[in-house]
């Protein structure tokens, strides 16, 4: 349930206003250099999103996210023991949360966690269901490149926002942003994925596919709706292209060398399951912000009937805003067990 992999294996815990989230891994390298600072990067990103101009965009929950390397490192090395990373949580604000459990938000976990677990679930900023738990999928996934690079592997990933509330135009976005914020209500986005450099034969058919793990892994990040993997960029109107809607004869990517270079990445890097040597290219489709100010009708346990709801507290105004960093993270997850 809150596991993941066979060879590199993560086990995250905790809840948005618990005392503590974190992630313990299991079959790390031994002997890999890691320190504190080499999180800081990836989890700045995580917290502040892609764009600082955006920052309208991004909940104003600012947590310090600061590392604690608890357990599988000595002189600053991986020791191969299971490596467990705690981050202390510091601003929780409980209060915003408290009706949740009788008046579920709608398009929420709230309901399904309150049947799911009887009741006994943490509602408090979505408790186990909250995209703070992402902070743990990110510093896994630091983890996992440094095991890939300290194994030789060259492999680089690279990720970005694609689009805000349908729209392609980057300088539009601030506006948008702006706009449904101020009227309390929300966006989604689209996210784009590159991955260079893991050799073909990578995966396996049918039920372990590429394509079902990194999908696997890509659902656990609240807010992800979709996927889609290909590289339609040489297409006319390469952001509406599906696969379904194309011909044969224009998908099919032409082999062009004995390594199975491809003129088109159209198969996004991935055929039968197995990677083909070309870049793995895959697209997220996450969702607006369910936790709205807008006022919306939902049913209330305590009297019974549909009621208003409006949702307070902080939250994203467009949760894809934050989501690059996430898609990398389990990119590299994927590959580590995979390729370790």
């Amino acid at each position: 349930m809150n596991n993941y992999g066979s060879k590199f294996k993560i086990s995250v815990f905790g809840e948005s206003h618990g005392k503590w989230i974190g992630v313990v891994l299991d079959g790390v390298t031994p002997g890999i250099d890691l320190s504190e600072e080499d999180f800081q990067i990836f989890l700045s990103r995580r917290k502040d999103g892609e764009f600082p101009q955006l920052q309208a965009g991004v909940t104003a929950r600012k947590e310090d996210d600061i590392p604690v390397l608890a357990s599988g490192i000595y002189k600053g090395k991986t020791t191969g023991a299971p490596l467990a990373i705690l981050f202390e949580n510091l601003r929780q604000n409980p209060a915003d949360y408290k009706s949740f459990s009788d008046i579920p938000r709608p398009s929420h976990s709230d309901f399904a966690a309150k049947v799911k677990f009887k009741g006994f679930n943490d509602p408090r900023g979505s408790g186990h269901f909250s995209g703070r738990m992402t902070l743990c999928l990110v510093a896994a996934g630091v983890v996992a490149k440094k095991a890939l690079e300290a194994s030789g592997m060259h492999i680089s990933v690279s990720s970005k926002i694609e689009s805000i509330g349908g729209e392609t135009e980057a300088d539009k976005w601030a506006d948008m942003i702006n706009a449904v914020k101020g009227e309390g209500d929300s966006l989604g986005g689209e996210i784009s994925c590159r991955i260079e450099g893991v050799h073909s034969g990578v995966g396996d058919p049918f039920f372990n596919s590429l394509e079902s793990q990194i999908a696997h892994l890509a659902f656990s990040i609240p807010g992800v709706k979709g996927i889609q993997f290909g590289d339609f960029s040489d297409l006319k109107n390469p952001s509406g292209c599906k696969p379904s809607s194309l011909k044969g004869s224009v998908f099919n990517d032409a082999i062009t060398d004995a390594q199975g270079h491809t003129l088109t990445n159209h198969s996004g890097g991935i055929n039968g399951g197995l990677a083909n040597g070309n870049p793995i290219v895959f697209s997220l489709d996450i969702r607006p912000t369910s936790s709205i100010a807008k006022p919306q009708r939902t049913f209330s346990f305590h009297s019974g009937q549909m009621e208003s709801l409006s949702v307070g507290g902080r939250h994203d105004a467009c949760i894809a805003l934050r989501c690059p960093v996430i898609a990398e993270a389990i990119s590299y997850l994927v590959l580590a067990d995979n390729l370790l």
